[in-house]
């Protein structure tokens, strides 16, 4: 194995694993795509390079710049594990009701965070990141659910990584948050086989499922309205917090330790294969779950650790 001259070489090519043993259909195989195996531990790690290379191409950033970005999800983390190895400030506006872990991880790689009020969730964090950089355009503000370089770094990277492993793949799941995969996945997959059909798993309106969001809340991405998400997409289904953790759960019994959006994810999927006479789905595991531990989503109670991520948003 070559040796790597830094830790951001290390991002994408993550492995797909077969887990048809937990498919609803025998007729259909399941592989799960582990981007918990990214460095900084998460999907993320790969929007957070494209965007931030983006900008240093287009000259936006210089030695010691300062950045700032909404997060309730990875990509504060990815981001400043990239600002920290490239000599970046990174000021994260993120819930105060997010998970302990996240804020750990986000000091360990030397980032500030900004508090917004836990009660409007990840759209709260949006509209207070973009009055901060209203108040303060010397600072760079990358906004990953308007920067095209999101999409573009999986249709790039994580599609046709997919597509040279599984080229018989026939649905592609993803949970639904930026759209960053959905979006660049799909178009990929879909421009080699028109018959891939994309699936997109959101959490019911109004409940929190770590990273995910459901577009009747009322935001919606820029980036999903700029690149025709809603064409793109072949269904949408619904997931709540029980059956993501349920999933998360099921996902352990195959050795997959991943985070409750994997679960959410995974959630989806079955529901991809219950309803189709035969093809091979991919999923997307977004993070690993060493970050969710103080969740006790594999130890407590299964309607305890419910009603517990109703509360605080863990990644």
């Amino acid at each position: 194995m070559a040796v790597s001259q830094s830790v951001l070489d290390l991002i994408g090519n993550t492995p797909l694993v077969d887990v048809s043993a937990l498919s609803p259909n025998p007729d259909v195989r399941m592989l799960v795509k582990l981007e918990g195996q990214n460095p900084g531990g998460s999907v993320k790690d790969r929007i957070a390079l494209a965007m931030i290379e983006a900008a240093e191409k287009e000259g936006r950033l210089e030695p010691g710049s300062v950045l700032l970005e909404p997060s309730s999800g990875n990509t504060g983390i990815g981001m400043a594990l990239v600002a920290r190895l490239k000599g970046y400030h990174l000021k994260v506006v993120l819930p105060a009701n997010v998970s302990e872990e996240r804020r750990q991880l986000l000091a360990v790689w030397g980032a500030e965070v900004i508090e917004s009020p836990g009660g409007e969730g990840s759209n709260g964090a949006v509209r207070m990141a973009e009055a901060i950089a209203a108040q303060h355009p010397e600072w760079v503000f990358l906004y990953q659910y308007a920067n095209l370089a999101n999409p573009r770094a999986h249709y790039e990277g994580t599609g046709p990584e997919i597509w040279r492993d599984c080229p018989e793949v026939t649905h592609f799941v993803a949970g639904l948050g930026t759209s960053g995969t959905l979006l660049g996945v799909g178009r990929y997959l879909k421009e080699r086989n028109p018959d891939v059909q994309v699936w997109a798993v959101e959490p019911p309106a109004g409940e929190l499922v770590d990273g995910l969001r459901n577009l009747d809340d009322g935001y919606i991405p820029p980036i999903f309205t700029e690149l025709q998400g809603a064409e793109l997409l072949d269904r949408k289904t619904v997931v709540g917090p029980k059956l993501s953790v349920e999933w998360t759960r099921r996902l352990a019994e195959v050795g997959i330790f991943a985070g409750i959006s994997s679960g959410a994810a995974m959630a989806g999927a079955a529901k991809c294969a219950q309803a189709i006479d035969q093809g091979v789905v991919v999923v997307v595991s977004a993070d690993a779950g060493w970050k969710y531990l103080s969740t006790g989503a594999w130890t407590d109670d299964i309607d305890v650790v419910t009603e517990r991520a109703r509360r605080t948003i863990y990644f």
